[in-house]
């Protein structure tokens, strides 16, 4: 199913919804393999009865367009069964981190005023048995035969499947609430990010329109399916394509390399750690992965000499998305044939702002700064969110200005690539002088015996912060921490040396897979009210 630049905005212009979309998608076929999980492969016909029985099983339930519905769940086909279910009948909400905690999750469903949560069974009973207790208004609805809540999958199979017709979809309200999503809330609580139809109907033509698909889409989702792993699937739809999903709830190198071999894998998204982790594998050597074309990558910065090290391995089939919440999925893209080691810098960078919005990169005044000095990366577009859920002082500050106000610090080269120094709040002033974290990270992670590593700001009494780098080494290698100080000095100067260097055996991680340099601040800061010193 070809997508060209005319479909775009002809969607965007006749209130043609993802809604609209999903349905096409899933009536051009009938036998063609939908979705692979494990053994089982639907096809397209089952996933689109599938999800008329649990539409008519909502209707029953009185879970509409005005609803807002959260789910809970491992990665399993009927989490895609869901989403497309949700995604027609227009309901609000969005997952839950399965790995999240108690409170987080009690947290969301109250701040999203959430009436109904869907959960697996097996393995979150009990936690949704809590969450009920939490928010005695919630109605829970079970994935499977459940004590502490109807079976939703035993009520849809009630139900005999009807055609999913388009026509009888109302005009979609572009501005209307599609889903509010939660931030990773590494630097604070977490803020419900509201995106409208608009926005989430252009984050998926920007993905078909600027992405670098395969001619024949067999996508990997390896991601949880509660976040980015989802984001490929009606893309890969649209495209005729199968989407596979890699089961368990951490990420499974054997299991990843097992599915690549074996179904001959040509497309797939993976966070950096994800791509690290089969960088450090010793069967990656051997695997066969002749069959896979492009390795969509993004959601938290990348090493640059890692990088270096998994295109030398595997070839240039790399494709960094940069977005945010905010602006989700694709405000910046480095092509495959951009991923250029020769040219200083570039795998270091973002990648270039596609068509699709304006990129501008700003001073604390908003004012636009000259090419090649630091700013603030501020979007504005159609890709953009409403707003924050219940938050309008936070709204009007991060959309100053009719600009979406990223929090990135980036610096723009004369070819238009951007490169991330930093996020805003995690620059360290040590001494008067400031010290972005990212430039950093990046040297470190280029010795030879580093897999990853994370610099913070840790309180001082006379620096104010001192600079402080927390380190996982790779299998079988070492180095001093004194080593990696005077790599540092050499490259950037004494400011930029680490005064403290702390060797862990993992990273903490947040909800979408980076860094939680949140849980990594509080090993040093306690209970500070202010993370500045």
């Amino acid at each position: 199913m070809a997508v060209h630049t005319e479909d775009v905005v002809a969607a965007a212009t006749a209130g043609v919804g993802r809604a609209d979309l999903l349905i096409s998608a899933l009536n051009a076929h009938d036998g063609r393999p939908c979705i692979q999980l494990g053994e089982e492969t639907h096809s397209y016909l089952r996933v689109r009865e599938r999800t008329s029985q649990l539409l008519q099983a909502f209707d029953t339930l009185g879970i509409d367009a005005a609803s807002t519905v959260r789910l809970l769940s491992g990665n399993r086909a009927e989490v895609l069964y869901l989403i497309a279910a949700t995604t027609i009948a227009g309901t609000a909400g969005g997952a839950l981190h399965p790995r999240g905690s108690l409170a987080d999750h009690a947290y969301v469903l109250r701040d999203s005023g959430a009436g109904t949560l869907i959960f697996d069974p097996d393995g979150f009973e009990e936690h949704a048995r809590h969450l009920a207790e939490e928010v005695p208004e919630l109605r829970l609805l079970s994935l499977g035969p459940s004590n502490a809540a109807e079976d939703l999958l035993a009520l849809a199979d009630g139900f005999s499947p009807r055609p999913l017709d388009r026509a009888t979809l109302p005009p979609t309200d572009m501005e209307a609430i599609a889903r509010i999503g939660y931030t990773g809330g590494t630097t604070g609580r977490p803020k419900g990010v509201i995106a409208s139809h608009r926005s989430m109907l252009w984050a998926t033509l920007i993905e078909l329109l600027e992405w670098q698909w395969p001619e024949e889409v067999r996508t990997l989702v390896a991601t949880p399916l509660s976040h980015s792993g989802s984001a490929v699937f009606l893309p890969t739809l649209l495209k005729g394509g199968t989407v596979f999903v890699l089961e368990g709830m951490h990420f499974d190198p054997d299991a990843f390399l097992d599915i690549v071999e074996r179904h001959r894998i040509t497309a797939t998204l993976l966070v950096p750690t994800m791509i690290y982790r089969l960088l450090d594998h010793p069967r990656l050597a051997d695997a066969d992965l002749s069959s896979l074309e492009t390795i969509f990558y993004g959601a938290s910065p990348t090493s640059p000499a890692r990088l270096a090290e998994a295109i030398e391995r595997l070839g240039k089939r790399f494709f960094q998305f940069y977005g945010q919440a905010e602006a989700p999925m694709t405000v910046c893209v480095m092509r495959k044939e951009d991923h250029d080691a020769s040219i200083p810098g570039r795998l270091a960078s973002c990648g270039r702002p596609v068509p699709w919005v304006r990129v501008q990169l700003q001073d604390d005044q908003g004012r636009e700064v000259p090419r090649g000095q630091p700013g603030e990366i501020c979007v504005r577009g159609p890709l953009v969110m409403s707003g924050y859920w219940q938050l309008p002082d936070q709204t009007v500050q991060t959309l100053a200005g009719g600009w979406l106000h990223t929090g990135d610090v980036a610096t723009q080269g004369d070819d238009g690539f951007l490169t991330i120094v930093d996020r805003k709040k995690d620059m360290i002033i040590s001494g008067g002088f400031n010290v972005y974290p990212r430039e950093v990270e990046d040297i470190l992670s280029g010795h030879p015996a580093v897999a990853a590593a994370a610099v913070i700001g840790v309180p001082d009494d006379h620096w104010g912060e001192i600079v402080t780098a927390i380190v996982m080494l790779r299998p079988g290698r070492s180095t001093t921490e004194e080593e990696l100080k005077t790599l540092v000095r050499d490259a950037k100067g004494s400011v930029y040396a680490p005064k403290n260097i702390a060797f862990v055996s993992e990273m903490p991680t947040s909800a979408v897979g980076k860094v939680d340099k949140k849980a990594l601040r509080a090993r040093y800061w306690g209970q500070a009210e202010r993370q500045v010193h």
